[in-house]
This record gives structure tokens, sequence and C-alpha cells, in this order.
């Protein structure tokens, strides 16, 4: 910030300061007024006259010839009599200029005769005062004046607070910070004067999605290429994938490499508490982009406006978030071939998702953004590492075959964890068991091991993950295991863990051994103990669900016969009925129940021909509380099986 923008922001604080003193004030002398009015006492004359009478009054002052305010003497204020309904003593009163009483009179002349008899007869001092009638434009001016400067200033300090949260920013250069600026686009512009270090390199795997991206900063850099043989430049291009797997950041290299104007924002910056302001930004950010053409716009988490018209909305209502909805439909499709902006949205919801919105036309291009394979795997770690200091015994090749399922954003923060691991023990360098323990504590929370467990229970949680641990080793589908544990972590008590196969299909019988194996942890505790307990209630959930899906979703149960029950497009709401009867839900609940019961009597005969076995790993694990595929290896023999190709 130079010094020019430093004295303008000093005098813009100061003459903020000087407003809030202003309105303070205003404010703090109606509160004293109000105050003081409440208490000064109604009265009527005849008791006025009374008091005058007994000599209690000292003076009275007649207010624009209708209103007289009495004040009392000093012995009068110390009677019972003159005590505030305020329970208000008058002689606390007294040091004041706030009158005792007031009242209102008819006629003045015949007031002050009646006011010159008594104070005559009774050889009074009491004295009569007379106040010129105000201004009229004064008494307009207290009375109307003060209230609507009030209300004006707390209104504008109210929008100028809404206003101060949309400027653009650094670049931006839009958006400013009061009411008229509301309306206004809060996206930031990233152009030839940003320093945009994210480039296509620093974007590890993704190489279809980086190809489709590179295509369109291809468009921007020289169109005629393209539209030469009659081609026309995609007018946008929807990211679509699961969270952490790349697409902001997909985005940001698009703004690195294109050297063209891109106007970066959220689709929660178009909603507002005001009717129209969602459609007037949406309008001031596309006149912008056309400003500046050949540009990028990039709209992330669109769906916060893009969701499906018509749905969980109330009849006649009036939908702030579809009327911005419309204004973008309307502003893409009013784009000529000739402008060169195209628009780039991201979200992990495109099955909420208009149709009008997906349209060719619109977006033309839906890009896919899926979590990592295992080659792509190894190349994020190559970028995350290579901002890290590992020593020789780091492989990444088996860190990648250690994190199936992870996204980018899961990896970044395995090597951010290790490193943090390594540090908090003083290392040198990060290790491999650094990285280990940094994929436990992802996946299964931090360990626990002062967390007290009874010795019994102790050892139902070996018998119950050492029946884990068999059932996969024995049936041929099941994940390879790759380590148990008793010792607590997160909300578990115990854990295993297991290296699953990366599979594009998965078949009826590698089901059915997934929650053989499941079930095993629940069917060693009913072997062993004679009973079961509360402990397998996540294994239970995941049956359930895996059940579920092979008789529902996937088609895999004779009985049910090859039907899916699944909506992969999200548009379709069966709101209040299912789409299928009475009869074929109970049907289906009877298979699922009946699928998992004989997986679960299938691990119970596994686990009693291996009794012996299983008895030998338990008492293991109790002793080392981790083992490992070695152990199992020593106890069970190497694995029967061999690995298929489908």
């Amino acid at each position: 910030m130079n010094n020019k923008d430093q004295k303008k922001k000093k005098s813009g604080s100061g003459g903020n300061t000087f407003m809030y003193f202003i309105l303070g004030g205003i404010i703090l002398s109606i509160v004293l007024s109000q105050f003081s009015s409440s208490l000064t006492k109604e009265i009527n004359d005849a008791q006025f006259f009374t008091y005058l009478e007994d000599g209690d009054v000292e003076k009275v002052i007649v207010q624009q010839k209708e209103e007289v305010e009495v004040y009392l003497n000093k012995q009068a204020l110390k009677k019972p009599i003159h005590a505030n309904s305020k329970n208000i003593k008058a002689e606390d009163l007294s040091a004041s200029d706030i009158p005792q009483y007031k009242f209102q009179i008819g006629d003045l002349q015949l007031f002050e005769k009646r006011f010159s008899d008594i104070k005559i007869q009774n050889k009074l001092n009491a004295q009569i005062q007379f106040k010129n009638s105000e201004d009229p434009f004064m008494s307009f001016f207290l009375n109307w004046g003060i209230p609507l400067l009030l209300m004006l200033g707390l209104w504008m300090f109210v929008f100028r607070r809404l206003g101060s949260g949309s400027a653009g920013g650094p670049g931006g250069g839009f958006g400013g910070g009061n009411i008229f600026n509301i309306g206004k686009s809060r996206a930031k512009l990233f152009d030839e004067k940003n320093n945009t270090a994210v480039t296509f390199k620093d974007v590890a795997g993704l190489e279809g999605a980086k190809e489709e991206v590179q295509e369109i900063v291809d468009f921007l850099k020289s169109p005629d290429k393209y539209t030469k043989l009659g081609g026309k430049i995609p007018r946008g291009a929807l990211l679509v994938g699961p969270p952490g797997t790349g697409k902001t950041l997909l985005a940001k290299a698009v703004a690195g490499e294109a050297n063209v104007p891109f106007f970066s924002l959220s689709g929660s910056d178009f909603v507002e508490m005001f009717v129209g302001v969602g459609a007037s930004r949406v309008r001031d950010l596309f006149r912008q982009a056309q400003d500046k053409s050949p540009a990028i716009i990039f709209i992330d988490e669109i769906d916060a406006i893009g969701r499906a018209r018509g749905k969980n909305s109330m009849t006649g209502g009036n939908d702030e978030r579809e009327n911005t909805l419309n204004q973008l439909l309307t502003e893409m499709d009013g784009f000529g071939t000739d402008t060169n902006v195209i628009v780039i949205a991201a979200t992990n919801r495109a099955d909420v998702l208009d149709k009008a919105l997906l349209r060719p036309g619109r977006f033309d291009r839906t890009i896919s953004v899926d979590l990592p394979e295992l080659n792509e795997r190894k190349q994020i770690f190559t970028v995350h590492l290579a901002k890290i200091k590992v020593d020789s015994t780091v492989d990444i090749d088996f860190l990648s075959k250690q994190t199936p399922g992870f996204s980018g954003a899961d990896i970044a923060n395995v090597c951010n964890e290790a490193a943090l691991i390594a540090a908090r023990t003083n290392k040198e360098a990060v290790q491999k068991q650094d990285f280990l323990d940094a994929v436990d504590r992802i996946i299964g929370g931090l360990e626990k091991r002062g967390k007290v467990i009874k010795p019994h229970e102790k050892k139902r949680i070996a018998y119950h993950e050492a029946g884990h641990a068999t059932i996969s080793w024995l049936v041929e589908h099941a994940s390879p295991l790759l380590k148990v544990t008793i010792i607590p972590r997160g909300r578990s008590l115990g854990a295993a863990w297991y290296l699953p196969e990366e599979r594009q299909i998965t078949t009826t019988e590698q089901m059915q051994d997934e929650i053989c194996a499941t079930l095993g942890g629940r069917a060693a505790e009913e072997l062993i103990f004679g009973n079961i307990s509360t402990g397998a209630l996540s294994d239970l959930e995941r049956v359930t669900k895996q059940a579920t899906a092979m008789v529902s979703i996937y088609g895999l149960d004779k009985e049910i016969g090859n039907i899916s029950y699944y909506d992969s497009s999200g548009q379709v709401d069966y709101g209040f009925s299912k789409p299928y009867s009475e009869k074929t839900a109970e049907k289906m609940d009877q298979q699922i129940s009946h699928l998992i019961e004989e997986q679960y009597k299938r691990a119970l005969v596994l686990l009693e021909e291996n009794k012996d076995k299983l008895e030998v790993l338990a008492k293991t694990l109790l002793e080392k509380e981790v083992i490992f595929s070695d152990d199992l290896e020593n106890i069970f023999g190497k694995r029967g099986f061999e690995e298929q190709e489908m």
C-alpha cells in the first residue's frame, strides 16, 4: 500500500469516527431529553394552586402560552407529598434544572390573574416567567429532523458494513464499500499484472482433464486455428468430481497459463439477502468479462445457484436463487461466438444441477475429475514430497499403494501430517514410518493409548479384530490385510487395515466375501464368548449398505432379478412414493436379511474350523497390541489364492 492509499485510509477512518461521535451525541441528547421528561410529574391546575397556597412553589415557567413548568422551593422538596411517581424524591432533583411538575392551562390571562391574587393574599415570593415561542423551523427540526438524521446515519452505517465485504480485492477493481456497489460482482480478477504462480506443471495426475482444459486455453490464445474450419469456440466447461480431486487447482492453473483476464468467484458470492442483487451481480460480471475479452470466468461450487428449479420451493414464492440462475442462463445463452469469453464451473453435485444449465450451448463440455489412480497418486506424491525433506526409506511406489481411494487433498494432508509427526520427534528427515503413522491417523483417528479399557473388554476386542483378520485371510476375494491393532483410535476400540484391490467392476462373489469378512468380528465374539456385543455397530452398518446395494441397485439378487431402483441423474424425485410396490419392498427386505445371515453363518463355520488358529492370533494380538500380515502368515501359512484376471 503506498502513502497516498494510507492517507486516504486514515482520512476515511477519521471521517467515520467523526460521524460516529455525531450520531452518539444525537442519541445521547434524545435519551437525556426523554429521561428528563419522564421525571416530571403531570398534575392539574387545581393541584398547582393548592401547592401555591401552601407556599411550596418557587417559580413557574410558561412555555408557548399553554404549558406550565413548576419548580418547588427547598422546604417543599423535603415534603413526602412531593415524591416522584418513579420513587425518586423531589429533593434529589433539586440540583438540576428539571421541573418537578407540569400541567396545561386554558386561558393565560385567567391563569395570571389567579396566580397574582393568591400571591398577594398569601404574601408569597413565587415568580412567573414566560418563554417566547420557539422558531417553527427549529421545532420541526427537533421533532422530525433529528430522528430522520439518526435513521439515515444508521442506514448508511449498515450498508457501509455490507458493502465493505464486497470489494473485489487486489486486481478486482470493483465491488466497492457502499450501498451503490452492493449489486456489483465480487469476482477476483487475475490478469497479466498478477503473479499467478500455479501452472499445469503443478497439477499432478488429471491428464485427461488437463488436456481438455489446455484446449480451452488454446481456444483463447489462437481462436483462428479452430474457427477457420467452421468450428465454434465452446462457451462453457463444467468440472465434475468428488471433493479434493483438484478442480479448483485446475482452474488456478488455467489462470496461470491463459495469459488472459481470469475472473474467479464462488457460487455463493451471488447470493444475498436483498431481492435482485444476485441477478445484478451476474450481469455486472459478464459485462466486465465482455469488456476485457478474450477472458475466462471461473465459478466454483456452482451448485449454490445452479440447482434444479421448482424443487423444494414454496408455491407462489419469489426464490432469489432461481432469479440468479435465470439471469446466468440468459447471459450464457446471449453470448455471441465472437466474444471469446468462456465460463468454467466446478461442482461435486452435478446430479442436482438444472438441465437447462447443462445443455450444449451453455456448458458444452463436462470434464470428469475423478479420484486419482495408482500412477496418478505417484505423480501427486512426487509433487508434494519435493517440498519435504525425506530420507532414503521413503518409497513413493509403496506410499501410492498404501493410499487407495485418497484424493489429491488427502495425499497433501498425508505429506503434511508426516512432516509434523517427524518434527514432533525431532527427526532430521521424514521417514517411511512417519508416513504410515500419518495414514493411520487420517484413516483411524488419533491414537488413544491412555484410554482405560477393562481386561475382559480388551480380550473381547482382541477376538473381534482377530475374527476380521482370520476371515479376510481365508476367503478369496477379501482385501489383503496390512495391520491389526487393539489400541483405541478415534471412536473405535480396535481396527484392521486392508489394502483394497482397485477394481473397475465387482462381482457377486467378491461382495459376498467382503460381507463375510466384515461380519467375522461379531461371529468370533459369539463363537468364543457365547454372546455378542454392541462393538459391531460400524460393521453392521457397512454390511447393511452393501447388501441393500446388491439387491436394490446392482441387481445381484436372483429373487429380485435384474432390476435397479437407482437414479444416477438425481433429477427424479419420488417424494411421497417408492418406485416399487409394498410386496416388492417386503421381498427386498427378506432378501437383504437372508444375504447377511447367510454370510454370518459362513463366517461362523470358517472360524469354527480354524478356532485354534483364531485363539493363537488373539493371544498374539493381546501380547503385542499391533500385528502385521507377517504374523498371520506365520499362523495360517501363505494365502492359497492367486489373483485372477477378469
